[in-house]
């Protein structure tokens, strides 16, 4: 990067720290710690819950799956607007009628102490190895604008917010993330812009979609029913409803969001915002993935986005192979921007025989680099069989870096770093509470003093920075890090999202009842991922309505009593 760059990523990084840190001053006790006073308006919420969710991982990836996999991923969030209206109607009156500091303390006033400590360690275990590769994910671009190896960035940001959120709490938290949901928006907008401007003069916005189109990577609609097609409506709008509704009813990093919140009506508010803009967020942001495709047709790309990986290769015995592939596929480039550029000629001017044997050419072509690309990666395992193959972690990255003038680069790595720390703070902030309120405050030091809870959640939150740094450090294994950071939570999800379900709805229902059911259900979840029955998304609903079924069946079994109301 240019010093220009540097100076508008530090600037921009310094100013939002600053702002969190002046606007928390004052949060001494454990309600303004943990819940920021329970005083913020709907728009902070909403666009909290949205920076929460929409982690560097969302911005650093999702471009890149788009790149390779097309749009299709869109549809993950399409039970989302629903999630929101059944927690607006169900959960959020609820806990703000106990005051709850977290989701998990009205579990042991419905259920016992056992099943709270369960769903509480179930939250721990889940968001403590997804917030890992939170971190991750900005590490990624510090090691390869310096060039130096990612574990010692990932030790640098993931120092960073820890110091961050342990200084601030909850109230730096929200009011970073306000400036940062508007950052990234005009980062985004403008970062898609150039893309289309920097096509060739004859290649207009709708050409470069058709062109990408016939290359399959248009295709965010599909009807077909398959419980392993990981990504189609029927997965997205069942799967997704009980991901999204356990993710935000029952997660504390998101459950934290709205808590505080002024009113139930201000929680409300908050999280309908979320619904309907996550969407058409998350469309554009697929949408800059597929343009980057469409910017690759006619500028060449490197035949690897990692250049670390690349780097390995080229100095092991198999230097010699890789740099022969490398230059094949800059030969077979040309050959596809001509196939590229012929078929955005017969758009314009042909028919459709024209245009599909143009198609067809272009085809081959891709399928000629996509043959030497994966020729390259069987030499980077060979060479190393940890080799991190999946590199569409750094296709934007890569994009952002060579392509984009001076000042908006600095500025672009500036959202992916501000998206880091808010989803990243938030999740920490979440750990500390549930350890702290759930475990500490409960078991450990049932009558302690404001000060002393306060400065406990600041260990706590120590203590979980660590536990993610390590996560962190592995993170690179775990290909396409938004999916990673998904499929890890549908593990445990479901589960969760099922003992809630019960403690709502199912009022005869007791505590051993529930806590056998979630442990069964969670043995059928572990199951049917590792075995891979199903797609991943279907997980949630396995976990949730493992735990209803098995919990009327155990419940029966035992014959229970009905709770005393």
């Amino acid at each position: 990067m240019s010093l220009i760059d540097w100076i508008v990523l530090a600037t921009t990084l310094l100013a939002i720290i600053a702002y969190g840190i002046y606007k928390s001053r004052g949060s001494k006790d454990l309600d303004q710690y943990l819940v920021g006073g329970r005083s913020l308006s709907w728009y902070h919420i909403g666009l909290s819950v949205m920076a929460t969710q929409a982690s560097a991982i969302t911005f650093l990836s999702a471009p890149g799956l788009a790149y390779s996999d097309g749009m299709r991923f869109v549809q993950f969030y399409f039970g989302l607007p629903l999630a929101m209206i059944v927690l607006c109607v169900t959960f959020v009156p609820i806990f703000h009628k106990l005051r709850v500091y977290t989701a998990y303390e009205y579990l042991e006033q419905r259920f016992d102490l056992k099943t709270r400590a369960l769903t509480a360690g179930l939250f721990l275990i889940q968001r403590g190895l997804s917030t890992g590769i939170t971190i991750y994910a900005p590490s990624i671009i510090l090691s390869v604008i310096l060039q130096i190896n990612v574990v010692y960035t990932t030790l640098f940001i993931g120092t960073l917010v820890i110091v961050y959120t342990v200084w601030g709490g909850t109230k730096a938290v929200s009011y970073t993330q306000l400036l940062q949901m508007s950052i990234i928006f005009a980062g985004m907008f403008l970062a898609g812009v150039l893309v289309v401007m920097m096509l060739p003069d004859d290649v207009n916005f709708k050409n470069s979609l058709q062109i990408a189109g016939k290359l399959g990577r248009v295709n965010v609609i599909d009807w077909h029913f398959d419980p392993k097609n990981q990504y189609n409506v029927w997965s997205g709008v069942i799967g997704g409803f009980f991901l999204q509704l356990s993710y935000f009813g029952t997660d504390q990093s998101q459950v934290g969001r709205y808590l505080t919140g002024s009113s139930v009506g201000q929680s409300r508010i908050g999280l309908l915002m979320n619904g309907l803009i996550k969407i058409p967020m998350q469309f554009l942001i697929l949408l800059i993935g597929v343009l980057v495709f469409a910017f690759y047709q006619f500028n060449q790309p490197p035949m690897f986005f990692n250049r670390n990986e690349v780097e390995q290769v080229k100095k092991s015995p198999y230097a010699a192979q890789y740099n022969a592939l490398e230059k094949q596929y800059a030969e077979a480039f040309i050959q596809r921007k001509a196939a590229a550029e012929e078929l955005n000629n017969t758009l314009n001017n042909s028919g459709k025989d024209a245009v599909k044997a143009a198609q067809g050419k272009l085809q081959r072509a891709q399928a000629q680099t996509d043959t030497l690309r994966n020729r390259g990666i069987v030499l980077m395992k060979q060479n190393n069989a940890l080799a991190d193959v999946n590199d569409t972690n750094y296709v934007f990255l890569n994009f952002v870096t060579h392509y984009l003038p001076r000042g908006l680069i600095g500025l672009l790595i500036a959202i992916v770093f501000l998206a880091s720390m808010g989803s990243t703070a938030s999740a920490l902030n979440s750990l500390a509470s549930t350890t702290v309120v759930d475990i500490y405050k409960r078991v450990i030091h049932k009558n302690a003093s404001d000060g002393q809870y306060v400065m406990a959640s600041r260990l706590a939150t120590v203590f979980w920075g660590i536990v993610c740094l390590v996560m962190a450090l592995y993170a690179g294994q775990l290909g396409n890090l938004l999916e990673a950071v998904n499929k890890l939570g549908s593990y445990i999800y479901g589960v969760i999202l099922g003992v809630f379900v019960v403690a709502f709805y199912l009022k005869n229902i007791r505590g051993n009842a529930v806590f056998i059911a979630a442990l069964l259900a969670e043995a059928v979840v572990v199951y049917c991922g590792y075995t891979e029955a199903v797609a991943y998304l279907w997980l949630n609903v396995v976990g949730c309505l493992g735990v209803v079924i098995f919990a009327l069946v155990v419940n029966s079994i035992f014959k229970q009593k009905s709770p005393a109301y």
